[in-house]
């Protein structure tokens, strides 16, 4: 080999890592606008349903639902960081609610994709995203199951064939124990050829990554609760979680079209019909699902927003983009 040889596979490496940079981007930009699209054509519904219901209540709505994006947030920050990486838990938002923006794109696996790319340039390998990723799903799955016991009687009642979603709690609640899920873990790293996890992962991880989403689940009930007539009883909060859980947890097979769309109003406007008009339903879910892309847009600008300020603070400070604060 020439001396000229290790000149030029630098050249080359970094022309890649450019072209590579340039795309991560160029992908994020474009599932932002599909994003935006998403919303702006909702928005003549949604305005119209909204100004039929009181300001205060919509008002709380809103922000209850903010909360429970950053419960559900918590979530999978707290597998990552059970996963070995302590990263920062704005940097560490900023690849969950930046990167699921990708579920507006028909096709469930942008989101998975934009979430690796994202967790890359932090210096988190694709893998280990991945695998946070799914397993916040499926423990996604386990709450919303969970929350869907309490109201079973009311689901085999009057709508039978949900009932089918519960054969998989038995399935989630197997994969929750700390060896199945590390041992899970262990074989997608090596589908994707990296190290196995340094360690086990722990029952606190697990057990805090299921109080985090039950309470999203719980928030995004009340986020319903707070649209619907005030007639409608507050006892009905667990009925609305369970709709909305039930509602995220249909979505996820529907992977061909943007965020579920159709199939999780399906699930949320059949549950909450129990107990109002199918109108009412149909509106309050309507509102619902303009609330939450708003709303996830929103997130993933103030998490992209406030990574920059971090970046821009580290590089004052001179500190290594390969070591994380604790910010």
């Amino acid at each position: 080999m020439t001396d000229a040889d290790p000149n030029a596979l630098h050249d080359r490496r970094r022309i890649v890592s450019r072209i590579l940079r340039v795309a991560r981007y160029v992908l994020i930009l474009a599932v932002v606008a599909f994003a935006v699209w998403y919303f702006a054509t909702m928005w003549d519904e949604v305005g119209t349903a909204i100004a039929a219901m009181a300001p205060w209540r919509v008002a709380a709505s809103a922000v209850t639902l903010l909360v429970g994006l950053v419960c559900n947030t918590l979530a999978w920050v707290t597998l990552l960081r059970g996963l070995g990486h302590a990263v920062p838990f704005v940097r560490s938002a900023q690849i969950m609610l930046v990167g699921q923006l990708g579920k507006y794109v028909p096709g469930s696996a942008w989101a998975y994709l934009l979430q690796m790319e994202i967790g890359r340039q932090y210096g988190v390998a694709r893998a280990r995203v991945l695998v946070t990723s799914l397993y916040a799903a499926g423990i996604g799955v386990v709450a919303s199951l969970l929350l869907g016991a309490v109201a079973l009687p009311q689901i085999a009642a009057e709508h039978p064939w949900m009932l089918w979603f519960f054969t998989l709690l038995p399935v989630g609640l197997v994969c929750l124990h700390p060896a199945v899920m590390t041992c899970l873990a262990n074989l997608v790293l090596r589908v994707f050829r990296r190290p196995r996890l340094e360690r086990r992962v722990s029952t606190s991880t697990i057990a805090g990554a299921l109080g985090w989403s039950l309470a999203s689940y719980v928030l995004y009930g009340l986020h319903l609760w707070l649209l619907a007539d005030e007639h409608v009883s507050f006892a009905n909060i667990f009925l609305f979680s369970a709709a909305i859980g039930l509602a995220f947890t249909a979505s996820l097979f529907a992977f061909l079209v943007p965020s579920g769309v159709g199939v999780r109003e399906a699930v949320l406007i059949g549950l909450m019909a129990l107990v109002m008009s199918t109108a009412d339903a149909s509106a309050i879910s309507l509102v619902s699902r303009g609330m939450f892309t708003a709303g996830d847009l929103l997130t993933a600008g103030l998490a992209a927003g406030a990574a920059a300020i971090l970046r821009r603070r580290l590089h004052r400070s001179d500190v290594s983009g390969a070591e994380y604060p604790d910010v």
